[in-house]
């Protein structure tokens, strides 16, 4: 077996306000669903999708709906998303109601230039660019 990664998927609880982010804020194109449903998805490349499910129906599916379904806890994941420029990701996402966590911030070590904020449902999200020079 060799697995390929097809698709990343957020379990949210604010479904129709992430829907509307990832459409919105950051313009992926939609592949199926609309804010109105329990799962979506959105082209990031032509193998690889960002789903969006609702969290308790998971919870269901897996039989943990017993468990907290939020917690106090360090971010477990970031979804990060290449741009050409950073600086004008930086402009255009705080122009559509956007706090930025970061601002565009050169970072050596991962060579490259970053910023990170968070969708409706407080996921990690990372827009970055090659540093220049």
């Amino acid at each position: 077996m060799q697995p390929k990664i097809s698709q990343i998927r957020l379990l949210v609880t604010d479904f129709a306000g992430c829907f509307r982010f990832y459409r919105d804020v950051l313009g992926l194109p939609v592949a199926s669903g609309d804010e109105t449903d329990v799962y979506a998805s959105f082209h990031l490349t032509p193998d690889v999708g960002l789903g969006l499910f609702r969290r308790d129906l998971m919870a269901e599916a897996v039989n943990t709906q017993a468990k907290p379904s939020t917690a106090d806890a360090q971010d477990a994941t970031v979804v990060a998303y290449a741009v050409d420029d950073v600086d004008a990701a930086a402009q255009e996402v705080q122009a559509k109601g956007v706090a930025l966590l970061t601002v565009p911030t050169d970072r050596p070590d991962w060579s490259m230039r970053t910023i990170h904020f968070r969708d409706p449902d407080g996921n990690l999200v990372e827009l970055f660019s090659g540093l220049k020079g």
